[in-house]
């Protein structure tokens, strides 16, 4: 990814408080303010090779009970369209922004939807001098797992389209495509949050926060389900090492931590309260044309595909879950990018899963072309085989995506 591409998705991504990575700028008294996102769209074919039962948790299809094993729909990938604003000032010896920001989906699939689902994912303040660091307070993409989706070449495509209604799928017609979410990494996600970062010092910088703390969410009517909030919020940190130069790269580690209250299942006396954590370590890396990543996660009742999705048995019991994802990529004469990527998230079952029809594992592998038209207008073309496997009868699933589109940064 050339080095304006991956500025502007890391400002689409991210929203940094900095306007170094600025759109669309102007003054307004003594605050500085930008105008910034994107607007993409694919057309997205999805081919489902196997007929049975939808695995719980596989991001592959199932072809039964369709009339084709085919779908197909007009979708944003996995980069939502984005349109956001932040303003900046200094006071005080101290540099303060806020940051608000919307997604509009592509389309939908039925009619009098008014064209699609819209979001809002970002709703935060910062202040902080590069003295000392940063202070981020509001609603913004999580900590731990952020640098992964951050690097993962299908943010400027579709990648995997998910599963049926069970994920925001593309085929599904809904807000955003999957990429690489569930098939190498958990999603960050869009949350509550009070963060500090460190300056950055000679390349080494840390962020540190506390976060709004999640109920589980199942797709396995065999899973625990937690409600009713937590009295301790979750703690997310990423520590990071960065350097220039022909061989440039960033390292990075980061760690995941919650106590879930009130877990309640068919083989829980009342309700019990367990902890879920997890781990992280990546490296990103560039050499004259070449990119190189490399990643991988290990958690205890963090499930996956998303964070606490199934990550504890009936019994209370956390299901221990890993993975990570390997991508290489090169930059061609005449400015097209490609790429393969390959990842894989696994789920391991409890003595109560027996029989029950979990996902054991998504595995997914991504062929993608990305081309800059202009310095602001990519076109993309990519293909993904997304496997699932199951820990019960369902032994597995195949889905193909193939997807075509355009993605406009400002």
């Amino acid at each position: 990814m050339n080095n304006k591409i991956k500025a502007a998705v890391a400002g689409a991504v991210l929203a940094s408080a900095s306007v170094a990575n600025a759109g669309i700028t102007w003054d307004a008294g003594e605050w500085t303010v930008d105008m910034n996102g994107n607007v993409n769209a694919f057309a997205i074919f999805a081919d489902n090779k196997d007929s049975g039962t939808q695995i719980a948790g596989g991001l592959a299809n199932t072809s039964t009970g369709q009339k084709n094993s085919e779908n197909t729909s007009i979708s944003t990938g996995l980069l939502p369209s984005w349109l956001g604003f932040t303003a900046t000032t200094r006071q005080n010896d101290l540099d303060t922004s806020v940051t608000i920001s919307f997604q509009p989906g592509a389309g939908g699939n039925q009619a009098l939807q008014g064209g699609g689902n819209t979001e809002n994912r970002q709703a935060f303040l910062t202040f902080g001098d590069k003295s000392w660091g940063s202070v981020k307070v509001g609603k913004d993409l999580g900590i731990f797992g952020s640098t992964a989706i951050l690097n993962d070449m299908t943010l400027l495509g579709v990648g995997s389209n998910g599963a049926g209604t069970q994920h925001n799928g593309g085929a599904a017609g809904t807000t955003t495509t999957l990429g690489g979410i569930g098939t190498g990494y958990i999603y960050a996600d869009w949350k509550g949050q009070i963060a500090y970062t460190t300056p950055n010092m000679n390349g080494f910088a840390l962020t540190a926060g506390i976060t709004q703390p999640w109920n589980t969410t199942n797709l396995s009517t065999a899973s625990a389900t937690s409600s009713g909030g937590s009295d301790m919020y979750a703690v997310e940190a990423q520590a990071s090492y960065s350097w220039t130069g022909d061989f440039a790269g960033k390292l990075w580690v980061g760690a995941f931590g919650q106590e879930v209250q009130n877990l309640t299942g068919a083989n829980i006396a009342g309700s019990t309260d367990e902890d879920a954590s997890a781990f992280e370590a990546g490296i990103s890396t560039s050499i004259m044309n070449i990119g190189l990543v490399g990643y991988a996660y290990s958690g205890e009742g963090v499930g996956t595909t998303g964070m606490l999705s199934d990550g504890f048995s009936n019994d209370g019991k956390s299901r221990d879950s890993d993975g990570g994802y390997v991508q290489a990529t090169y930059v061609i004469p005449m400015g097209t990018k490609l790429g393969i990527s390959y990842g894989i998230s696994e789920l391991d079952d409890n003595a109560t899963d027996a029989g029950l029809n979990l996902v054991k594992q998504n595995e997914r592998v991504t062929v993608g072309a990305y081309h800059p038209l202009t310095k602001h207008l990519n076109l993309v073309a990519e293909w993904s085989n997304v496997q699932s496997e199951s820990n019960g009868p369902q032994s597995d699933l195949e889905t193909n995506v193939i997807s075509v589109g355009a993605i406009l940064f400002f």
